[in-house]
């Protein structure tokens, strides 16, 4: 019982759901990944109340998930986008949305997404091993440091 606490306690889950883990905050990402940008176009896009769009968007940019900046040709017009760190979060998105319909709406969501080069949906996302293996979850440990292989030659130390 002791090692799974400190697994639990090592996990970084609790960190990203409080920079991330609540309704308007996703929709909202949702909505920066579908190109809008600024605080009109989230409130009209969302019907969100101005508090809670505003403390929602103050909270993302507080974590470095979007960047805010005054648009060049009106100082008065603030820009919203995606850094780096918030585009990072798009398999996130797409998995919850892939577990929405198969778990939630049972029908695919509209408008699908798509390969932008195919035009064809894209795949299911999934747990990869090193070798592009899909992983389900008997298949996964949650290794201490020192239990994980140092090369690709070494298995993993046993439970």
């Amino acid at each position: 019982m002791d090692k799974l606490r400190e697994k639990l306690d090592a996990c970084s889950l609790p960190a990203a759901l409080e920079a991330v883990g609540e309704r308007w905050s996703f929709l909202i990402l949702r909505a920066a990944f579908n190109g809008l940008r600024h605080f009109e176009e989230f409130q009209s896009a969302l019907g969100i109340a101005r508090n809670i769009l505003s403390d929602r968007l103050a909270r993302l940019v507080r974590h470095g998930i979007m960047g805010r900046a005054a648009l060049a040709d009106d100082r008065r017009k603030i820009e919203y986008r995606l850094t780096p760190k918030g585009e990072a979060l798009l398999p996130t998105m797409v998995a919850l949305r892939q577990w929405g319909e198969r778990w939630e709406t049972g029908v695919p969501a509209f408008p699908a997404l798509v390969d932008r080069n195919e035009l064809r949906p894209i795949q299911p996302v999934a747990v990869l091993a090193q070798d592009g293996r899909v992983l389900q979850l008997h298949d996964l440990h949650w290794a201490l440091p020192g239990e994980m292989a140092r090369d690709a030659g070494e298995a993993i130390a046993a439970e």
